[in-house]
């Protein structure tokens, strides 16, 4: 995992530098008002502490059960999440196997595709049970798109 953390901040360090030599006085005021945020961060896990020998405990999957009892909107920002984190770790993982390192919670992703596979099984019942015939195909073939 220290090897991601350096490549992923030798690459910070020489996009924030290409990015503040280019607009450098934007950039003074930006900062002040908020933090600029990097879109390539989202690609690494944030930074932990080097003093924790310990390792972090991640979560379960999210249950069909639990699902179910969410709204259309929450299901749709929860795959968006899920989408995030796979592409975030499937990042890490291939970087570590570039570099003949082992991927220290390779579980993860298999927790992350469960998960989504559930939320689509969950939507596809929701369109199963849809009165209208049309109406229920065009959701099967939005949820076949995902």
């Amino acid at each position: 995992m220290s090897a991601i953390r350096a490549i992923g901040r030798t690459l910070f360090a020489t996009v924030k530098a290409d990015t503040s030599s280019a607009s450098s006085a934007a950039a003074a005021t930006a900062s002040t008002a908020r933090t600029k945020h990097n879109p390539l961060e989202d690609f690494f896990e944030a930074d932990r502490s080097p003093d924790d020998d310990k390792p972090a405990v991640y979560g379960r999957g999210w249950k069909a059960s639990k699902l179910r009892l969410k709204s259309w909107d929450d299901l749709q920002k929860l795959w968006f999440v899920l989408l995030k984190e796979k592409n975030m770790l499937m990042t890490q993982r291939q970087m570590l196997h570039a570099q003949n390192l082992r991927f220290a919670n390779p579980e993860r992703i298999s927790k992350v595709r469960k998960s989504m596979c559930r939320i689509k099984h969950v939507l596809t019942e929701r369109a199963i049970e849809e009165p209208d015939p049309s109406r229920s195909a065009e959701i099967k073939r939005m949820i076949n798109a995902l």
